[in-house]
């Protein structure tokens, strides 16, 4: 598990500019979604 994490942050600081940023961006847009899902969730219970 910490060897996946070394090399994750490693690929990150190496993956500079554009790649890395779009990443970013659809991981923050999952997660996004997901909390959304779950409130909605949540207010439907």
């Amino acid at each position: 598990m910490e060897h996946k994490v070394k090399s994750h942050g490693s690929k990150h600081k190496g993956s500079g500019g554009s790649g890395g940023l779009s990443r970013m961006l659809r991981e923050h847009k999952a997660r996004l979604y997901i909390i959304r899902r779950c409130v909605v969730m949540l207010l439907c219970s």
